[in-house]
């Protein structure tokens, strides 16, 4: 097994981040597949937008909320053992959804889809940081980010061909075959937590645990601040519809002329991320990143005062934004987990938790509230932003000197 002091060889952490980017890939595509389906999913259900964007607040609140659980029970019993069951919850959940008769039905079934793909998530992140140091925990990061990136370009374009050819229920069918098939990969895996660094999974212990990250200042200022700048970002992915529908005038089959290029910017980001490594301190990358962010913020401003409407005017600084967002993630993740070197379950979970609550109350109170105008959109993102940078800046003053090989 595996320990800080013997960690596994060069060729196995490459096969653990590839597993690790293929189990974060389950979000976006839970998340995105099914985003050009709404109409036809109202029109079948007779619910409206409104109801219809509370299944995917629904799916965030279920994965914020479970990811506090999943987390404990991979410090307890491993990472491989979360996982597989995750998985497992995951795939009925997902025919459910295909097999869904009502609106009711189907927001349980994402609710379900939610409780179980956290699982997979916290333990891929969770074996990525048991098996590298601190600098190449960055870099496994880095290059989780850019498989997983593919995932929201990906996801909507898929979604739109088996909605147009096969109906929506065919994108749930999608989603369990993909949660069967993560499965048989899982199963080959081993665990990357040794017996010596078990925790206990006792009520209180846990608790403990818990109480201990949300009494950390580093920790919270670390996780508010990445969670409320990639807010930044998921504003535009869970309003898409609205963005497409609305803004631009398009149809389902152009959902990828906007995820494409975000998500070409993601692998750009994550990219240059993982090269800044080797060379810069980790504050000054994130940094970089965030200024790149406020240049995007200010674009998009720019382009809503002076009422240009073009695609490039409207998508192009969410593109700039993303390649900021992606250098951002892996480094301060690593940072923000290793606040609780022998608790890295409890911390990836608490980090997950405040990730999707904050993009959960993105999707189910700002999408709808701002969707109205494009110029709401844009000051929604810049006020989400300037949360991330307060957080950022309280995190440097109260933390000035650099932990060490972090």
């Amino acid at each position: 097994m595996p320990t800080d002091g013997n960690r596994p060889s060069s060729e196995v952490r490459s096969g653990l981040t590839i597993v690790a980017a293929l189990l974060a890939m389950v979000g976006p595509f839970s998340i995105d597949t099914y985003l050009p389906s709404f109409p036809d999913i109202e029109r079948e259900f007779g619910v409206g937008r409104l109801l219809l964007s509370q299944s995917l607040g629904v799916y965030l609140v279920a994965f914020a909320a479970s990811s506090l659980f999943w987390g404990a029970l991979a410090d307890r019993i491993g990472r491989r053992r979360v996982i597989l069951a995750g998985l497992s919850i995951y795939a009925l959940a997902s025919a459910s959804c295909a097999l869904s008769s009502s609106g009711s039905m189907f927001l349980l079934a994402r609710m379900a889809q939610g409780l179980s793909a956290s699982g997979g998530f916290i333990g891929g992140r969770a074996m990525i940081r048991d098996a590298h140091d601190a600098v190449a925990a960055h870099r496994a990061m880095a290059r989780v980010m850019l498989m997983f990136a593919l995932a929201p370009a990906v996801a909507p374009v898929l979604g739109g061909w088996l909605h147009d050819y096969f109906g929506w229920r065919s994108v749930f069918v999608f989603l369990t075959l993909l949660g069967s098939s993560l499965i048989l990969i899982t199963v080959a895996l081993d665990e990357t937590l040794s017996p010596a660094q078990r925790q206990s999974f006792r009520p209180l212990a846990v608790l403990r645990v818990y109480l201990a990250t949300l009494r950390s200042r580093e920790f919270l200022a670390l996780v508010f601040a990445l969670g409320f700048g990639f807010g930044g970002l998921f504003l535009y992915i869970a309003g898409a519809p609205t963005v497409i529908y609305d803004f631009l005038g398009w149809g389902a089959d152009d959902f990828g002329w906007q995820f494409i290029p975000m998500v070409t910017g993601m692998v750009l980001g994550a990219f240059v991320s993982g090269k800044l490594a080797r060379f810069w301190p980790v504050r000054r990358t994130i940094q970089f990143g965030l200024g790149l962010m406020a240049a995007a913020v200010a674009m998009n401003l720019s382009g809503v005062a002076s009422e240009m409407t073009n695609p490039v005017a409207i998508i192009g600084p969410v593109v700039l934004y993303t390649i900021g967002i992606a250098i951002v993630m892996p480094a301060i993740s690593v940072l923000a987990i290793d606040c609780f070197p022998h608790n890295r379950g409890a911390a990836t979970s608490m980090q997950g938790f405040v990730q999707m609550l904050i993009n959960a109350a993105v999707a189910s109170l700002l999408v709808p509230l701002l969707q109205v105008e494009r110029s709401f959109f844009v000051s929604g993102q810049a006020a989400l932003l300037l949360l991330a940078i307060l957080f950022w800046i309280r995190y440097r003053r109260s933390f000035p000197i650099m932990p060490k090989g972090a």
